[in-house]
């Protein structure tokens, strides 16, 4: 029951996001728009007091439940960020915006810490959901696999901080515009 509310959440995220931003850009309604971005917050409350009924009502708690938390966790912190990301797509395709640039070099770098920040936070709150489930529940026996998470959140974390890391030993170069073969006279030589 938790894995497929989670993966309606997911769903309804990106449908209130591409709904969102059709509302604006296709339908030139910006309010509509902004009042259907404001409902991809919203689904993760209702999964949150989705799993907290759940487990209230006596349910043993699964790894379904720490996927939930982990999903309601990351969606608070790259979920502005995915939006934006979605918003100048959507934008440059649909709006006449600019084209969506791909970072290079420090500036790439850069990104890559702050993901670090936000996914610390991200495992923060994950860890804290689960400690506060933990706690409510108040059964051990009830919640261990709720446990087994922190390890996973620590691992989760330890692949970003690598990520970023090998990224400031060995920064993203920009693409090379495609060289003519050997041989090949251009225009200019002819």
């Amino acid at each position: 029951m938790i894995l497929g509310l989670i993966i309606a959440c997911e769903i309804g995220f990106w449908v209130a996001i591409v709904s969102g931003l059709a509302a604006r850009y296709l339908l030139g309604a910006r309010r509509l728009g902004a009042a259907l971005l404001v409902c991809a917050p919203l689904i993760d409350v209702v999964l949150l007091a989705a799993v907290a009924i759940h487990l209230a009502s006596g349910a043993t708690a699964s790894w379904h439940h720490g996927l939930a938390a982990l999903y309601i966790a990351f969606s608070v912190t790259y979920g502005h960020r995915m939006i934006a990301w979605a918003d100048t797509r959507f934008a440059h395709r649909f709006a006449s915006g600019p084209a969506p640039t791909k970072l290079t070099g420090w500036h790439y770098t850069k990104q890559c810490w702050a993901d670090v920040i936000r996914t610390l936070g991200a495992v923060a709150i994950a860890a804290g959901i689960l400690a506060l489930i933990t706690w409510w529940i108040s059964d051990p026996a009830r919640t261990q696999a709720l446990t087994q998470w922190y390890r996973i959140l620590g691992i989760i974390l330890a692949i970003e901080f690598i990520w970023a890391l090998s990224y400031t030993i060995w920064p993203r170069k920009a693409a090379q515009p495609l060289s003519q073969p050997a041989g090949h006279a251009g225009p200019s030589e002819r």
